[in-house]
């Protein structure tokens, strides 16, 4: 059963399922595993949980 993880800000529902079919979709055709056998599982992080670059997200978002 494969796996997708997408850790991301929060969505609206539809935009949560939009994502969730748009993954699922394209893992199926570049993979040739049915849509069926994939699970996608989209978790929220906040912005003062994230570094990039060697900065917290919420830091460079403010600038």
């Amino acid at each position: 059963m494969p796996t997708i993880f997408f850790y991301g800000p929060e969505l609206n529902i539809e935009k949560r399922k939009e994502l969730i079919s748009s993954f699922t979709k394209k893992a199926s055709e570049l993979t040739g595993i049915d849509e069926e056998a994939f699970v996608v599982y989209l978790r929220r992080t906040e912005p003062e949980q994230v570094g990039v670059g060697g900065k917290l997200l919420a830091d460079i978002k403010k600038d």
